[in-house]
């Protein structure tokens, strides 16, 4: 095997590593870590949790001595700051490292390169870019919460080969198959908040909670200009109610506030555009609350206005082999666009899963 060919299979190592911790790290990134000597692994680790010990941490202890003049290998640029936890840098350096290959470096504008320079000024070999691309489809979210102070959402919908959610009575219970919700539920372990309009937890009742959990408790958020919502539905009703977060505006009834409260709920007043939450600021809300990752699964109405102010950052289709028809309910609501002013996506992904197809778009 060629150096390259070396680096990228122990690169793809630390990737799947970060993965196990994705869903859990907030307001930090995914990163994991491996520690090869002698071209065997003598070290892993991934960030667990905010607060608990950084990739290259876990996978040094690991390593013991035998990480003096070995080579790590990291998916993000190890910090150099002492944030809750010291700097890695610094520990890289005292275990006597000789190589650091990377696979992007820190978002983060103000720490960008800082940890690479650290460590090329105390002699040890830097080598970035290997995997960048997988790197920075994992760290997308926390690069929006440093660059754009927002999180990054992605908009799922399961719909009918014509577009369609639910049929002409709101029932959309299973448009998608079981491979899909299966897909779903991994989706759900990714982000940090799951989100959904009234008229979904009105008419379907969900928990909105991955199943199984592997120890993944998203917020649940549900927008609700006019608190429609009565609060005997089961994202109020569960032991992690506490995790749910209702967005409303002043036009929610107070008693209904009250209710919210007694639960357990947080409660989210925001300024209302039209009808409808401001948007923005609900994203806003959410960065200030730590949340990277936003998976909204509709309804119709959350995801044109979504569109509509331009914040969807991934749109994740499920489209079943089955056609409802004219007055079914479309899976982008509101007004539509002119041909001309359509926002157009670019395709990254298509797959078969179970009788669906997936179609990743951004």
């Amino acid at each position: 095997m060629g150096m390259k060919t070396d680096d990228t299979k122990w690169m793809t190592e630390a990737l799947r590593l970060a993965r196990l911790g994705e869903g859990l790290t907030r307001p930090n990134p995914p990163v994991g870590a491996v520690i090869v000597k002698n071209g065997r692994v003598v070290g892993r680790g991934f960030h667990r949790k905010a607060g608990g010990p950084h990739a290259e941490v876990y996978a040094l202890r690991q390593a013991g001595a035998r990480a003096k003049g070995a080579t790590l290998y990291v998916t993000l640029e190890p910090c150099c700051t002492f944030g809750r936890t010291p700097p890695c840098v610094e520990g890289i350096i005292q275990a006597g490292i000789k190589k650091v290959v990377a696979a992007v470096s820190d978002p983060n504008p103000r720490h960008a390169g800082k940890g690479f320079k650290q460590l090329r000024r105390s002699g040890i070999e830097v080598v970035t870019g290997i995997v960048a691309g997988k790197a920075d489809e994992l760290l997308a979210p926390f690069a929006s919460a440093m660059i754009r102070k927002r999180p990054y959402v992605t908009l799922k919908l399961a719909e009918s080969l014509d577009g369609r959610i639910a049929d002409a009575v709101g029932r959309s219970k299973w448009i998608s198959g079981p491979e899909a919700r299966e897909v779903v539920q991994g989706l759900r372990r990714q982000v940090d908040a799951v989100m959904v309009g009234a008229g979904t937890v009105l008419k379907d009742d969900p928990s909105l909670l991955p199943r199984p959990s592997k120890g993944r408790v998203p917020f649940r958020v549900i927008v609700d200009a006019a608190g429609k919502v009565p609060a005997n539905r089961r994202v109020f009703l569960d032991e992690f109610a506490s995790q749910t977060i209702l967005v409303t505006t002043k036009r929610c009834p107070a008693r209904r506030l009250a209710e919210y409260a007694a639960r357990g709920a947080k409660v989210m007043m925001l300024p209302a555009v039209g009808r409808g939450v401001s948007l923005s600021a609900l994203l806003q809300s959410l960065h200030v609350r730590g949340v990277l990752h936003v998976l909204c699964e509709g309804g119709s109405e959350l995801a044109g206005a979504l569109a509509r102010a331009n914040l969807v950052d991934e749109w994740v289709f499920f489209v079943a082999p089955v056609i409802i028809g004219g007055d079914g309910i479309e899976a982008v609501g509101g007004r539509g666009w002119k041909l001309a002013g359509a926002p157009r996506l670019n395709i990254v992904e298509t797959r078969r899963v179970g009788g669906d197809v997936m179609i990743r778009a951004k």
